[in-house]
């Protein structure tokens, strides 16, 4: 490798970041030793909690695009009259190379595991890397086609075009010109979103399982603010249930209606099925739990949502652990907004004796951080933390961590819970050498060794005691909240990555502690080599993060690489060489980075900066000083050309060279007899597309016509 010279040619990426390559990884996520565990009892509780989760997860599809609905039944019709391996014949005889035909399934497994045609780490769009007439002819060939050529040609017709388009609006998601959402129709911008957020919060709405539509009538502007639920307008609530929230009102000169019923068709299925696994509940508080679950989903009520979240908060260690609703706010472009997620998993107790070692350190951890006492809670609420292996994770993507669940008032007063997803951290960060890249040739073998232990350490710390510390109310002439504000609300589009920036520093702090590393088994020399490469892997994770960076809007796609990428600016700024960035030329030819970390100066240089700008983090947090702390991550948030490093032109590196992010294949259950089978898939494309289509095998033509026209209800609402 030799240094870069001014001058050298950085090649410009054209279309290569919207397109999954062939040879992107795909890992089964292996549950079947933890399911064969299981009394009977538990497995049909997981199976049905499973069925809640993958209907409800449907609902993704509709909040990611207009058409990612479409494409779904496109593909779940076509695959469910021919396996991919019959297809492939087809394929071949319309003049489909093998690696065309790859780059199809690798697309269609890819909207699969997005659920929608947006990356669901880092919000771009994807498209699939074949000519479009090549898979139209495909299509059009296919079995499923043939049956039913009328149907399938609408569908073709219907989607196709937004299947392929690049322009520049639908290469991300965003809001108004930034980009596409269906969380607001197309003539929203941020003003709506401000507008209609004081308008919830004026009503005390949570804005969780909401979107919001806009219109004119009769030159009056109107919003629609549309609750997900089975009940719809028009239908009777039960006895108990209250309707004030619902109706027509009149804000800031601006008519307001709330209705029910988005999504009807899904929630009814997860309402069902969350019925059908209360009768194998394991106790008390799993029943009454699925009880306010079932209610929220069937009466769009968040508030039922958390008096559910609360029983589960009091089930302390079950076996099948899950959770299920609209959950984190990553992908709303205005931060408020829930997507729909559902997971069930297994406890692996071995690793759960480790987590629940740091719980009980906690208390003594706490005090070690770095803001003062006033901002830390007062009583630390011991949570639950068990590692989990994962059956089912229905949504956009897998964390390999969760702290939930995320309502304020919960957390602060009443507690919450820290799962650590073991079958996820064991395949997801596994890389190969000749992959790993921009770190010097002597750090990659630690690198690949540590990458996994030191994770596991950095996700316990970030989700318990980064998410779980510190307080929203200071002591401090600025009072925290006003009326029904909430941590989303108030900080909106930089509260997710924000906190996940928090977290992240904590994780980075405490880990210099040897008795934390001490839970974790690591004493001595491995000690240090967990230290430096958890480090490493930070500052290495935040050049990493320019990959999520829109240079156009001059927005950030992902919070957590956005977090990543700000840390990675502060540990620069503190100096004495303790992190170097260095643009280079690699071995062929084309342009290449290499980061460095000084490992003798973390305890120094590196504990002193995370120190101080956790400190900066959590008072504006508590203060609720929203400008305060905007001046400070936006600052660190910026990429440009100017300074000491072109972030601007690293970017186009980093583009470059990067990694396609892991799809997981998730097996299936269902029940044969009195018992619950386990359905196991291969690790492929075509493993991850055959578990989708044996998935929703209930009831199939009614699901795929439901999904059609809730699609085709609402695609008068995306034009701009």
């Amino acid at each position: 490798v030799k240094p870069s010279i001014v001058g050298v040619n950085f090649v410009k990426m054209v279309d290569s970041q919207y397109y999954l390559p062939n040879n992107i990884g795909v890992s089964a996520l292996d549950c079947g030793e933890a399911f064969r565990l299981l009394s009977p009892q538990e497995k049909m509780y997981a199976h049905y909690m499973s069925r809640a989760a993958w209907y409800g997860g449907l609902a993704v599809l509709l909040q990611t695009s207009p058409e990612s609905a479409d494409i779904f039944v496109l593909l779940q019709r076509i695959f469910r009259k021919e396996t991919p391996a019959q297809l492939e014949q087809v394929a071949t005889a319309v003049g489909l190379s093998a690696e065309e035909y790859k780059a199809f399934l690798v697309y269609a497994a890819g909207l699969y595991a997005n659920m929608g045609n947006y990356k669901s780490f880092g919000d771009t769009k994807f498209i699939p890397n074949i000519p479009k007439d090549k898979l139209e002819a495909l299509v059009k060939a296919s079995q499923a086609f043939q049956e039913q050529p009328n149907e399938m040609e609408a569908l073709w017709n219907g989607c196709s075009c937004s299947m392929f388009s690049l322009e520049d609006r639908q290469k991300q998601l965003g809001l108004g010109d930034k980009g596409i959402t269906t969380y607001f129709s197309g003539n929203c911008c941020l003003e709506d979103a401000e507008l209609a957020q004081k308008f919830l919060d004026s009503k005390k709405l949570s804005a969780y399982n909401t979107r919001l539509f806009k219109r004119e009538n009769g030159g009056k502007i109107c919003y629609e603010v549309r609750l997900a639920s089975a009940v719809q307008k028009g239908q009777k609530l039960l006895d108990g249930e209250c309707d004030s929230c619902c109706g027509s009102f009149n804000f800031e000169d601006k008519e307001f209606s709330v209705k029910r019923g988005d999504y009807a068709a899904l929630m009814e299925k997860v309402s069902h099925y969350l019925q059908q696994a209360q009768a194998y509940a394991a106790n008390e508080n799993q029943r009454r739990m699925l009880e306010e679950y079932r209610r929220s989903f069937t009466f769009g009520s968040v508030e039922a949502h958390k008096e559910g979240s609360r029983y589960w908060i009091k089930d302390k260690g079950p076996i099948v652990e899950s959770y299920i609703g609209f959950i984190e706010s990553y992908r709303d472009p205005f931060g408020s907004r829930g997507e729909f997620e559902g997971f069930v998993a297994v406890v692996n107790k071995a690793m759960s004796q480790r987590f629940a070692k740091l719980v009980s350190s906690a208390e003594v951890l706490l005090p070690e951080l770095p803001w003062p006492q006033e901002f830390e809670k007062d009583t630390f609420l011991k949570p639950d933390f068990t590692s989990l292996d994962v059956l089912t994770f229905a949504g956009s993507g897998i964390p390999a961590g969760i702290n939930i669940p995320n309502y304020d008032d919960i957390r602060q007063s009443e507690g919450f819970k820290n799962v650590s997803l073991g079958n996820v951290l064991a395949v997801a960060y596994a890389t190969q050498k000749e992959k790993l890249t921009f770190l010097d040739e002597e750090d990659k073998d630690s690198f690949i060794k540590w990458k996994g232990p030191s994770f596991e350490v950095q996700v316990g710390l970030h989700e318990l005691l980064g998410h779980g510390s510190g307080k929203l109310k200071g002591d401090q002439p600025r009072d925290w909240r006003t009326g029904d504000e909430t941590w989303d609300s108030k900080f909106s589009t930089i509260a997710s990555s924000y906190e996940e920036c928090r977290a992240e520093c904590v994780g980075l702090y405490l880990c210099l502690n040897r008795d934390v590393l001490s839970i974790f088994g690591h004493e001595g020399q491995n000690a240090d080599e967990v230290v430096y490469i958890n480090w490493l892997s930070m500052v290495r994770a935040g050049l990493l993060g320019l990959e999520f960076y829109t240079p156009e809007s001059k927005s950030w796609r992902q919070a957590h690489m956005q977090a990543r990428f700000v840390i990675l600016r502060v540990l620069i700024e503190a100096g004495e060489d303790l992190v170097s960035l260095e643009e280079v030329t690699g071995q062929d030819g084309k342009p290449d980075a290499r980061i460095r970390l000084d490992r003798s100066k973390i305890h120094t240089v590196g504990k002193s900066a995370i120190h101080r700008f956790l400190c900066k983090l959590q008072v504006f947090k508590s203060t609720a000083d929203v400008e305060g702390g905007r001046a400070l991550y936006d600052k660190y948030s910026t990429v440009s050309d100017s300074g000491t490093h072109n972030f601007l032109r690293l970017r186009e590196t980093v583009l470059l060279r990067k990694e396609a992010r892991k799809m997981f294949v998730q097996a299936n259950t269902k029940i044969n007899g009195d018992a619950v089978e386990l359905v196991e898939y291969e690790s492929s494309a075509a493993g991850l597309i055959c578990s989708f289509v044996e998935r929703f095998q209930d009831d199939v033509e009614k699901l795929e016509s439901d999904l059609l026209q809730m699609s085709r209800n609402d695609a008068p609402c995306w034009c701009s």
